[in-house]
């Protein structure tokens, strides 16, 4: 599916570069494409960039525009035919492999269900409180206990089977509960009625569990949220319920993240998301320890929008918006800017613990064409089973001179450990591993240098770390100018050996000459010489050099230096 926006000037539905010569040239792709809804510009050209199907019909509209174009010869009937043919031949491969004896069993689907929320669901605190014991006492808060939020809105919509609530699982269960609605989702208004009796509830409990998050119209697709925040009803009532009741598990039901004021006076949080027709039996599973929780956070939850990377720039002007966040998105930002996050990228707690050991690499030195094996040992230090998913960052070269992140995830697995067990995981690291795509060339480029290989919980919970140094196979021709700066020739190994015999006219200039008094002399230190010195233009030689340096010699440095590039 193509996307709306026009890329580079070029609207994504009318660019053969991505839908030809990448998606079909490079990636292999085999299918069709269609529009995203409403995303063609024009008909015409989107064919001839390689797109098959707009959605949604304009009712013979476009159609009618592709006949007119053959008709004239602005458009060759053979781009038709292709894609008449990659539509026809996806509606082949249907019936060619449809199952007229398959059965839907959809109660064994349910449970599947389940399974796959209680894996996915992620403990993001826990001061001890979870498990609840099955004999406690326990006041479940919130109309989300009873009409949990299950799904995305707008299109995502699905008529679902059968939806499980958290309420009527653990009351079928044979558990102590008591409920309370505590807030409405129909309106973000604060209740006091409800409120109270919510208080009221928590008091005769042991524990208070209030089910919260975002109702279908705070998100949906179509629009973007303005705010981070839970409806204000949700955060009054567990502020309210948090004074009442010390002992207080929020579980969340919401499909990006949320700002939580009342982050420190709560023992527990578990992330439910939108986790399908059976979150409710999911949520019981946990609550209760039936299912040890192992999902880790895809995204880093920031602690208010304010410190998003986008939130300077988007949604932009009129009708442009520039992605000035490059690639400095989520982890990759908060970690690079050393900045707190509510909670990082890849955190997910558990009931039991592991322990990381026995960091391995196959290679110390490698060349970009070389494979690195990477492995280490995982063990089950805690009482009880439980699934740990590790994540294998790499930390850029120290030489290089690319902008890049602090670490990015290169792998990630997730094992399963009976209490006491070891397994020992193995990824290998290939050279897109190492490198970053370089635009002079058009591809990903590797440079040389130590690369950092680090192990980790999550982006912020580094366990292991090791080093290997990778040699680049690409030399990339540099070519200097006038305004190159003196860094720029200083840093290159070829450049430097011809530069430096005409930096002593720059060193005489910072090191006391006619035009510096004792009082500037004593002022600018040796670093900030070599500062000033680096960020020069090396035209900047011929008049900084009192015409110790002309522009001819200049010019033949540079024929010299890039000669032997």
């Amino acid at each position: 599916m193509c996307s709306y926006n026009v890329v580079n000037g070029v609207y994504a539905s009318e660019n053969p570069l991505y839908l030809t010569d990448i998606l079909r040239g490079e990636w292999g792709f085999e299918g069709f494409v269609v529009s995203d809804w409403g995303a063609v510009n024009n008909r015409v050209e989107g064919l001839k960039a390689g797109l098959e199907l707009e959605m949604p019909t304009s009712g013979g509209f476009t159609d009618q525009e592709i006949v007119e174009a053959v008709k004239k010869g602005e458009l060759d009937e053979a781009i038709v035919d292709e894609a008449a043919r990659r539509i026809l031949n996806i509606v082949d491969k249907y019936y060619s492999h449809k199952d007229e004896t398959a059965v839907f069993d959809r109660d064994v689907d349910h449970a599947k269900a389940r399974k796959i929320a209680g894996d996915s669901m992620v403990l993001l605190k826990n001061n001890g409180i979870l498990p609840l014991s099955k004999e406690s006492k326990v006041a479940f808060i919130g109309e989300f206990s009873k009409k949990p939020r299950f799904q995305g809105g707008g299109s995502s919509h699905i008529n679902a089977h059968k939806i499980d609530n958290a309420l009527n699982i653990a009351l079928e269960a044979g558990f102590d509960v008591e409920f309370a609605k505590g807030y409405d989702t129909i309106a973000d208004k604060v209740d006091e009625a409800l409120i109270a009796e919510a208080c009221e509830v928590a008091k005769k409990a042991e524990v208070a569990v209030i089910f919260a998050g975002l109702p279908d119209f705070y998100e949906s697709e179509g629009y973007d949220r303005t705010h981070m925040a839970l409806p204000k009803n949700q955060d009054v009532l567990i502020q309210r319920v948090s004074e009442a009741q010390p002992n207080v598990v929020v579980v969340l039901h919401n499909g990006s993240p949320v700002e939580m004021p009342w982050v420190g006076d709560v023992k527990g949080i578990l992330e439910a998301y939108l986790s399908g027709q059976a979150v409710g039996g999911a949520c019981v599973d946990i609550l209760y320890g039936d299912v040890n929780p192992s999902g880790k956070l895809a995204e880093s939850f920031p602690i208010r929008l304010e410190d998003n990377p986008s939130y300077l720039f988007y949604l932009g002007e009129k009708d442009v918006v520039e992605y000035r966040e490059g690639i400095f998105v989520g982890y990759r930002y908060y970690d690079k800017k050393a900045m707190d996050v509510l909670f990082p990228f890849g955190h997910g707690l558990s009931y039991t613990s592991f322990e990381y050991s026995n960091l391995q690499l196959d290679k110390s030195s490698m060349e970009d064409t070389d494979v690195l094996t990477v492995s280490f040992d995982v063990t089950n230090t805690g009482d009880v089973f439980g699934k740990e998913a590790v994540q294998v960052y790499v930390t850029p070269s120290d030489a290089g001179q690319a902008i890049r992140p602090i670490r990015e995830l290169k792998g990630f697995d997730k094992v399963d450990l009976k209490p006491g067990e070891k397994a020992t995981l193995t990824f290998t690291l290939d050279k897109r591993a190492f490198a970053y795509f370089n635009t002079d060339i058009n591809d990903w480029l590797v440079e040389s240098g130590n690369y950092g290989i680090q192990i980790g919980a999550s982006s912020r919970d580094i366990r292991l770390e090791g080093s290997v140094n990778v040699t680049s196979t690409v030399q990339i021709k540099q070519e200097f100018h006038f305004n190159s700066t003196l860094g720029d020739l200083l840093a290159n190994e070829k450049a430097k050996t011809v530069i430096e015999p005409y930096l002593q006219a720059l060193n005489e200039l910072f090191s006391g000459g006619e035009a510096e008094s004792d009082i500037e002399s004593s002022a600018i230190t040796d670093e900030m010489k070599l500062a000033m010195i680096k960020d020069l233009p090396i035209r900047n030689l011929i008049s900084f050099s009192s015409g110790k340096v002309t522009k001819e010699q200049l010019l033949g440095m540079l024929n010299q230096i890039n000669a032997l590039q």
